[in-house]
């Protein structure tokens, strides 16, 4: 089960981290991921992190601006987002997947609203 938290309304510019919590001793063999999904919009991918941490992949749309990070000590993984945008405002959900297998386990949604 997954819990992500964070979420909340920010002016352009600002910046949030989002937390996903998971209960359940296979999190550190998950491969993580963040998706969002804007009004109107397909759910898109925007994050994935390898389960050892080792390795990070980004969209396009959030290089250099998002940070995906996780504490497999503490079953949490991260998404520190900073320089937001209007266009990034969506629900965001985390996801977790073992390595080679589609995301199976959803969190349930964290509102992410950015200002002009």
């Amino acid at each position: 089960q997954l819990q992500a938290c964070g979420g909340g309304l920010v002016q352009a510019g600002g910046s949030l981290r989002l937390s996903c919590a998971a209960s359940g001793r296979t999190f550190s063999s998950y491969t993580m991921g963040w998706f969002r999904q804007a009004p109107g919009k397909e759910r898109e991918f925007v994050a994935a992190i390898s389960w050892s941490g080792e390795s990070t992949y980004y969209a396009d749309s959030v290089k250099g601006r998002f940070a995906i990070s996780r504490d497999n000590a503490k079953n949490t993984v991260y998404l520190q987002m900073n320089s937001l945008k209007p266009e990034d405002t969506a629900v965001y959900y985390c996801a977790g997947r073992f390595a080679g297998t589609e995301y199976r386990y959803w969190g349930q949604g964290t509102l992410v609203t950015v200002s002009s």
